[in-house]
């Protein structure tokens, strides 16, 4: 058995351990071999020298976060202790400052966090429209918003366009009440949900009541020309073929589209089909246009997601078979 003592002196001990020791339990869930003692700003690891390394590896990384913003929810320490890879650890302590796209209100940094990610985000100052496919929890929404917010801040365009296809998920949410806006809300509220992470309140505010950043859904967009703009349509596969002709043609001078969506998650009517595949086919090999296919090895949410789209994607090979 091995022993290796840890010091917090850099940083604030109660914020590490948090109230009632309940990050130090998140840690001894962790690393269940491990005997693990914490003493005034010390942190004293028993056990197997493989273990000791790879919980001694987390501890740095939680304290280099907690120095650099001086304060860690248990939400983010739960994610950094989960991030089993490499890039997952990356996104909340900087290796190479220059790859942050946007920081946040909270002084949380934004970036590309897989290999496909950084792909998005290469391609996109190379071509002015991207497809961004693959399934849930892979980040092409999110990457998409960061890529938008990060051109509105360097001046590079002068709105953000946010739309989406206003389409059922499966249920049958019936008549809606409230006016228009609180109507058409639900279906946006993803993409609310990244410019929050990304936008301080009051600048969101502004941004939205003087239509900089405007989110509609994508029958909002027929007839218009986008001219110096950052375009994004999200939830892709619920667009028919001749909504994604008419989102691809708003397209105007100095300005950029990314299109994301998910091919199994087609939530249209069984008589109408998904316009995403079609498009990604024919517009396969024009210049200026890039592809990117994401997977489960992209999947930054829960670590369970991962093992949830494996498990579907056997189930559909095996049926298809």
């Amino acid at each position: 058995m091995t022993e290796t003592i840890i010091n917090l002196e850099s940083v604030n001990p109660l914020e590490f351990f948090g109230v009632n020791n309940g990050k130090l339990d998140l840690l001894k869930k962790k690393f269940p071999l491990l005997k693990i003692l914490s003493r005034g700003t010390q942190i004293k690891l028993s056990g197997a020298p493989e273990q000791i390394e790879a919980a001694k590896e987390k501890i740095e990384t939680l304290i280099q976060y907690l120095e650099r913003n001086g304060h860690m929810s248990q939400h983010y320490f739960e994610q950094i202790l989960g991030g089993d890879d490499a890039e997952a650890v990356d996104h909340f302590v900087e290796r190479n400052p220059n790859e942050v796209l946007v920081f946040g209100p909270n002084g949380k940094s934004v970036r590309a966090r897989t290999a496909n990610q950084k792909l998005m985000v290469s391609k996109s100052e190379k071509n002015d429209v991207i497809f961004a496919v693959g399934p849930a929890g892979t980040g092409k929404t999110y990457t998409a918003v960061a890529l938008a917010v990060r051109a509105l801040k360097n001046k590079m365009v002068k709105k953000i366009i946010l739309t989406r296809p206003a389409v059922e998920a499966g249920e049958s949410l019936g008549f809606l009440p409230g006016d228009l806006k609180e109507k058409i809300d639900p279906y946006l509220r993803p993409l609310y949900d990244a410019l929050d992470d990304m936008l301080p309140a009051d600048k969101l505010n502004y941004y939205m009541s003087t239509r900089v950043i405007e989110i509609a859904p994508l029958a909002y967009m027929r007839g218009r020309t986008l001219d110096n703009a950052y375009i994004i349509l999200d939830e892709a596969q619920n667009a028919t073929d001749l909504q994604i002709k008419m989102f691809l043609t708003r397209i105007g001078a100095n300005a950029k589209a990314i299109i994301t969506g998910d091919l199994t998650q087609v939530d249209l009517p069984k008589n109408q089909r998904s316009g995403l595949e079609k498009a990604i086919r024919i517009l396969r090999n024009i210049d200026g246009i890039a592809h990117i296919a994401l997977d489960e090895e992209d999947v930054v949410r829960h670590r369970l997601v991962k093992a949830i789209i494996r498990a579907y994607d056997r189930e559909n090979n095996s049926t298809h078979a």
